[in-house]
This record gives C-alpha cells, sequence and structure tokens, in this order.
C-alpha cells in the first residue's frame, strides 16, 4: 500500500513537471515574464522592507549611533547573503537548465546538496563571527564605542539567524528556478510580516532597543524558513529535497559554487563596499553621516529590489528555454524583461527624486544627517535608470553557463567601480565624494555592460543558426560544463 501511495506521488510530480514545462516553453513572453516576474519583485521588495523596518523602528528612538549601528551590519547581513546566493543561484541556474531537459533526479540531488552546504557554510560563519565579534564590527565601521556597544547587542541575534538565511536563500532560488514565484513570495512575506509586527512590540513595549529589533529580525528569518521548508516537505514543489539527494560527488558542489559565483562576487563586494563606505563617512562626517548613508543604502535597496525581482523572474524563463532551444523566445524574455524593469526604475528613480526630503525625514535623524541623506539619495535617482542593463546581462550569462563573463559583470559595478569611487572621491571633494561614489560607479557601470550585451544577442544568433542547419537525428553536444555534469 505504502508503495502504491509513494508511486502515485511520483505520477502526480511528474504530471506538474510536464505541465510546468509546457508552460515555461509556451506561455507568451510578455505574460510569463510578468507572471513570474511580479511575485519575484514582492519577494524582493519585502526582503528589503524588512531591512528597512528595523533601521525605521530604531531610528524612532532617536539616535544616531544606534541608527549608525544597525547601519554598519549591512556589511555582515551582505556576507551572509553572498553565502546564501552563491548556493541558491548556483543551484536555481543549474535547477532550471536541468528541468528544461526534464532531468528530475539531476535537479532534485543539486538542490538537495546545495540545501546542506548552505546549512554547514550557515553554522561556521555563526562559529567564526562569535569567535571574532568585536575586531570584525570594528572593521565594518563600527569605531566609536557608543555605536561598537550596539553593534554587539544586534549581530549576535543575526548570526544566529545565518544558518536559517543561507538555507532559506537556496529553497527560495529554488522555488523561482522551477516557476513557483508565489511559493517563495509566501515565505519571505510571511517572515516580513512577523518582523514589522515585532519590532516595535520588542524595540518599544518590551522596552529591549536595539537588541530588540534584532531579535525581531533573528526570528523573522527563522519563521521565513519554516515556511518554505514546509512547501518542499509538503511536496508543493517539482523538485525534492532530501537526505538521499545529497550528493557525494565533488562536482556537484563545484559545479553549484561555480556557477553561483558572479553572484557570490556581487554580495562580497557590496559587503566590502559597505566597509569603504562607513570608513569615508565617519572620517568626514562623523555618526550622522553613517546613519544616513546607512538609510539611503536600504531605500536604495529597497527600490533596486524592483529591477533585481524582474531579472530573477526572467531566470527561469531564461533557462528553460535555453536549455530546449527556443532562442527566439530568449531574445524576446531579454528584451521584454530589460525594457520593463527599465521603465520602473526610471519611476522610481523620479518618485525617489522628487520625494527625497520626506523620504529621509520619515527617519528620526539629526538635522545634520538628514541633510546628508537627502543628497546622497538624490545623486543616486539619476542614476537609478541604468542599473537593469548591468543586472540583466550578468544574470544571462551566469544562467548560460559563462562563468568566467558572468564573474566579471557580477564584479564590475562595485568592484572596477564603486570601489575606486569611494577611495578616490572622498578625498577630493569631502563628504561630497562619499555622497556622489554610488552614482559614478553605476554610471561607468551601464557603459561596461553594454558591449556584452551586444555579443550575447551575437552569440545567441549564431547558437540559434547552428541549431536550424542540425541534421533532426543528430545529438547536439552541450556548451557548457554542468551540462555535463552525471547525476547518476
Amino acid at each position: 500500500m505504502q508503495k502504491e501511495i509513494l508511486i502515485e506521488s511520483e505520477e502526480t510530480i511528474a504530471a506538474r513537471e510536464r505541465k510546468q514545462f509546457e508552460k515555461m516553453t509556451k506561455t507568451p513572453i510578455a505574460k510569463l515574464v510578468i507572471s513570474l516576474g511580479l511575485p519575484t519583485m514582492l519577494s524582493m521588495m519585502v526582503t528589503s522592507l524588512y531591512n528597512l523596518a528595523d533601521t525605521y523602528f530604531v531610528s524612532l528612538i532617536g539616535e544616531d549611533p544606534i541608527t549608525a549601528a544597525v547601519s554598519n551590519l549591512l556589511a555582515l547581513m551582505s556576507i551572509i547573503q553572498a553565502i546564501g546566493f552563491t548556493y541558491g543561484m548556483g543551484s536555481g541556474s543549474i535547477v532550471s537548465k536541468l528541468l528544461g531537459k526534464r532531468d528530475r533526479e539531476g535537479a532534485d540531488k543539486v538542490a538537495s546538496s546545495a540545501f546542506a552546504i548552505g546549512a554547514v557554510s550557515g553554522l561556521v560563519i555563526l562559529v567564526i563571527g562569535f569567535i571574532f565579534l568585536k575586531p570584525m564590527l570594528w572593521l565594518f565601521g563600527s569605531r566609536s564605542e557608543a555605536v561598537l556597544g550596539y553593534s554587539i547587542e544586534y549581530a549576535v541575534f543575526i548570526l544566529l539567524a545565518a544558518p536559517f538565511m543561507c538555507m532559506s536563500f537556496v529553497m527560495n532560488n529554488v522555488l523561482r528556478a522551477e516557476g513557483k514565484a508565489v511559493l517563495s513570495m509566501i515565505g519571505l512575506i510571511v517572515g516580513a510580516v512577523v518582523n514589522v509586527i515585532l519590532d516595535p512590540i520588542f524595540i518599544f513595549a518590551l522596552d529591549m532597543g536595539i537588541m530588540g529589533a534584532a531579535l525581531a529580525t533573528c526570528l523573522s528569518q527563522i519563521t521565513s524558513f519554516a515556511v518554505l521548508l514546509s512547501m518542499f516537505l509538503l511536496q508543493r514543489s517539482i523538485v525534492r529535497i532530501r537526505f538521499a539527494s545529497i550528493s557525494k560527488q565533488f562536482s556537484v558542489y563545484r559545479d553549484i559554487i561555480e556557477t553561483g559565483f558572479p553572484s557570490f562576487c556581487r554580495q562580497i563586494l557590496a559587503s566590502l563596499c559597505s566597509v569603504f563606505l562607513n570608513s569615508a563617512a565617519f572620517e568626514y562626517g562623523g555618526d550622522a553621516a553613517q546613519a544616513s548613508l546607512g538609510v539611503v543604502q536600504k531605500v536604495f535597496m529597497f527600490a533596486f529590489s524592483i529591477s533585481l525581482g524582474i531579472g530573477q523572474g526572467y531566470q527561469p524563463v531564461l533557462g528553460y528555454n535555453y536549455s530546449s532551444k527556443n532562442f527566439e523566445r530568449v531574445r524576446s524574455a531579454y528584451l521584454f524583461t530589460l525594457l520593463f524593469s527599465t521603465c520602473l526604475m526610471v519611476f522610481f528613480g523620479i518618485v525617489c527624486g522628487i520625494f527625497a526630503a520626506p523620504i529621509m525625514e520619515m527617519f528620526s535623524l539629526s538635522k545634520e544627517a538628514t541633510k546628508i541623506g537627502e543628497l546622497t539619495l538624490r545623486l543616486q535617482c539619476l542614476t537609478m535608470p541604468l542599473l537593469p542593463t548591468n543586472f540583466m546581462v550578468g544574470l544571462t550569462y551566469q544562467v548560460v553557463g559563462d562563468k568566467r563573463i558572468a564573474t566579471l559583470l557580477s564584479a564590475s559595478r562595485q568592484g572596477l567601480f564603486y570601489i575606486p569611487s569611494v577611495l578616490i572621491l572622498p578625498r577630493i571633494f569631502k563628504i561630497l565624494g562619499v555622497q556622489s561614489c554610488q552614482a559614478v560607479s553605476d554610471f561607468f557601470a551601464f557603459f561596461f555592460a553594454l558591449p556584452f550585451t551586444f555579443m550575447f544577442f551575437k552569440t545567441l544568433k549564431a547558437e540559434q543558426a547552428k541549431h536550424a542547419n542540425m541534421p533532426e537525428n543528430e545529438p547536439e553536444g552541450e556548451k557548457f560544463v554542468f551540462d555535463e555534469m552525471s547525476f547518476e
């Protein structure tokens, strides 16, 4: 009887897989990208929202050092995200291609292995973070005694949540990779709602201050993890995360890490940039500058999450259709997603630019901090419409398997342009240099991405011609390393 139930379950999952394949390869591109992109966009916005919620409620305490402490911990969050996104984006990109080739067993193995290594890596972050807590926080920019003390209170709970965050990133990306963006959105939204509800209770009602904000964040991350895990345990997903599917082959982990490495570069460089920015802000503007720039970073990430969300909704469309050789759909999906996300960024850039003053005044900062943040936000709004071009082409190369170009593009915005900007401009223009470095780096990153965009379309055209001229009975060799992986 148990065997019959298992067979029925397998047949049900296989039927869902076939239905999902038809959806990803036949649905009109605009409808498909929007249907997948909007839930993902909402997920990313919600993630940014509960980072903003912590900053907002903590700012109501009315002390710049407390707001600065929360802002400085963005570097720690970026490190955790770097690990989580490496396994999440790496496994997600491979899973979407494997499902495009109808290899569900291989997809199960990749997802389960990424989940396991995510758990182990999160525990490593937790242990190392506690061992080197004070020097780590000093490095992240908590230089004054007051800010350092508050940072320690906050960091303890963030480190405790690290394993759950890393595993959640994997599950979230796997769900999106198989086209189940709504399920991933549910997990993130539930966690965000818990965070927003608990923040005022812990901070003010229980008088826990910044520790209450950190505890609320920790519990919200655990809640998101539990909800996402339930999607797999209740078989709401096509891909299954099972202990038996965890691979013992080094090649599986190697390809997950190599495929996700561009995301690692992007996030670890974001952490490094936060370190440099916090250092420059403290040198040229003290705690007030650190507090205001931290707020601007989170407001900016909330707006940028729109482009990230639409782009990651495009990821499974690209993976499925590239694997099944639907090159015309790949081209259409790229152009539509780029245009749609750029239009959204133009809109939000205008809104944030016009309302920069009231946005900054929402956070109970000092007058000096509010003034610094207002100009910084307006400068970043000028280049906001340029962001999707760099992100889209980097994500595209990552999904199709060109890891070197994907890594270069992921590193370009923060590594090639932002770090030199934050090291050079403040020395010349003082606080104005600190305020303008992100806008300057985004301007150069846009033009850096353009040649790679044109190169991808040229390569896509050649692949399409090659496939069209190939005899139907002749097997086509796979181009990328992870396509040749053995999941036996």
